[in-house]
């Protein structure tokens, strides 16, 4: 059962992923909640979205400012991880730009190839408003649209539209000053045109000429969405990483954006356990397996001898930023929101979780083990941590059965469980705050009958897969929660986690066995 109650009702991009954790579809939305519970409400499908649905096991998000940003971003993870349900969109070409060509007396003209050399403005999602502004700067600012200079001066010239510099009608001089107002005003400087634009609508609508004031009206809200803020597509000649957190009863809870080329196009989450140096080692850590941006945009800032060290791995120097107004800052509120959403919109369900379980404490930490095999061969156990609601991959753990040689699962069951708080006693570590085990009775009582070994009283549950029935020691008959209860989706969630780690870990071992 999927967790729905988690989306916010925002703008922002939707993926839906397999049991395999894979990307199968990339979607952006108004509104998140509204639109993904659309897929699982309707009735009549076609056949492509019901098998779609049939696949989705996990849903991911990204918020963003505005409906328009979804879009590029859906378009940016489309082409990323290429995903099995968005054929059109993947076959599909890039949003336009407008470009100012390299070129003698150049043109401002539509453009898909960022490799043209010429001078690149936008994307622009709408064709429409696309068309608006390329119509307006060449009529304002009279520059020629032939593709090569003609030997005679064309209708445009004798229409006042264009000052024939095929006839030396103009000089390259003069012909860069016009060219150079284009370019202001496709980097959104266009308040003064703007305003004599405005003047000459009134005066056509004073004069009646109403068609006129419609045309004018157009023109002046195509100006108006170039003073739009892209965050999500931003041209940019660097990557960037955007570095949140939040640190909440002795623990960080960390957001990193991805930026590559001004198009945020990853989202990545973390939870660590509170020290002073936290951040400091987290930027240490992260970065000796991900790519090291030129610059990296956060509230606080980063000491010289670790941006030393980062350029140095990096081959060239590495800013860090804290911005605060702008574009930049824009993005560092946007990434504190999807923070907010992503960890704390948890809290509601772990509650939910303690009163259904009637726990004595929320349990903030949580483990969850499963048992995955092939015909009794390649035995294997996984335990999937999760902290404050979510997956705390660095917290996983695999266990080859080594005990049990045919199929039994509580016996195997009762090893990784053995093994698992064992080795928890020996080193003192801490225990997590409720353990939940995928089976039914039989399953509970085998990793019972482990913990009481250690004399450990850590609460503890069984999830039976077929009816979603929750077991717990001393209660005769199990726990039936309805299948929009927070509190079973949450157990939902981490069930199916660990057993997707487990078949991971299982057919790892079986390729190794094939290639021996």
């Amino acid at each position: 059962m999927l967790d729905l109650s988690r989306l916010p009702s925002l703008p922002g991009s939707y993926q839906f992923r397999d049991v395999n954790n894979r990307i199968i579809y990339v979607g952006k939305a108004k509104d998140l909640k509204k639109r993904v519970s659309s897929y699982f409400s309707k009735k009549d499908q076609d056949a492509k979205t019901k098998a779609l649905v049939a696949n989705i096991v996990s849903v991911d998000f990204i918020v963003t400012n505005s409906e328009k940003e979804a879009l590029l971003l859906e378009s940016t993870l489309v082409k990323k991880h290429l995903p099995k349900y968005n054929i059109d969109l993947k076959d599909s070409k890039r949003f336009a730009f407008i470009e100012i060509t390299k070129e003698p007396y150049p043109r401002v003209i539509l453009s898909r190839d960022k490799s043209s050399g010429g001078e690149l403005f936008g994307p622009f999602t709408s064709g429409l408003e696309r068309n608006l502004i390329i119509e307006t700067i060449n009529r304002h600012f009279q520059l020629r649209t032939c593709k090569r200079l003609p030997k005679r001066p064309c209708i445009r010239f004798h229409i006042g539209l264009c000052p024939a510099p095929c006839m030396g009608g103009i000089s390259e001089a003069a012909y860069d000053v016009s060219l150079a107002k284009a370019r202001l005003i496709l980097r959104g400087e266009t308040k003064e045109l703007v305003d004599n634009l405005r003047a000459e609508m009134k005066q056509s609508s004073d004069a009646q000429d109403f068609e006129r004031a419609l045309i004018l009206r157009d023109q002046i809200e195509a100006l108006n969405t170039l003073e739009e803020s892209q965050s999500m597509e931003r041209k940019k000649r660097f990557d960037e990483d955007v570095i949140v957190f939040m640190v909440r009863d002795d623990q960080v809870f960390l957001l990193v954006f991805n930026i590559f080329r001004g198009t945020l196009n990853n989202k990545q989450e973390f939870v660590l356990d509170y020290s002073e140096d936290f951040l400091e080692e987290f930027i240490t850590r992260f970065y000796e397996d991900n790519s090291i941006p030129k610059e990296i945009i956060l509230r606080v800032a980063l000491s010289r001898p670790l941006l030393d060290v980062l350029s140095e791995k990096c081959g060239s120097k590495v800013s860090a930023i804290c911005p605060k107004q702008g574009e930049k800052r824009t993005l560092l509120e946007l990434a504190e929101k999807n923070l907010e959403i992503s960890f704390f919109g948890k809290s509601a369900k772990l509650e939910r979780l303690r009163e259904r379980l009637k726990l004595n404490a929320t349990p903030n930490v949580i483990e969850c083990f499963d048992i995955s095999h092939l015909s009794g061969t390649s035995t294997v156990g996984s335990m999937a941590q999760f902290r404050g609601g979510i997956p705390y991959k660095s917290g996983y753990r695999r266990f080859r059965i080594t005990t049990v040689e045919s199929i039994d699962d509580f016996r195997s069951i009762a090893e990784v469980v053995r093994r698992r708080y064992a080795r928890l006693t020996f080193e003192k570590a801490q225990m997590p705050d409720l353990i939940v085990i995928d089976g039914g009775k039989g399953q509970l009582g085998a990793a019972l009958a482990e913990l009481k070994k250690f004399n450990l009283r850590i609460p503890i549950i069984s999830l039976a897969k077929r009816n979603e029935e929750i077991f717990a020691p001393g209660r005769p008959h199990p726990i039936i929660l309805e299948k929009k209860d927070p509190a079973l989706q949450l157990l939902q969630e981490i069930r199916d986690e660990a057993h997707r780690f487990a078949i991971t870990y299982n057919r790892l071992l079986r390729s190794k066995k094939l290639k021996d």
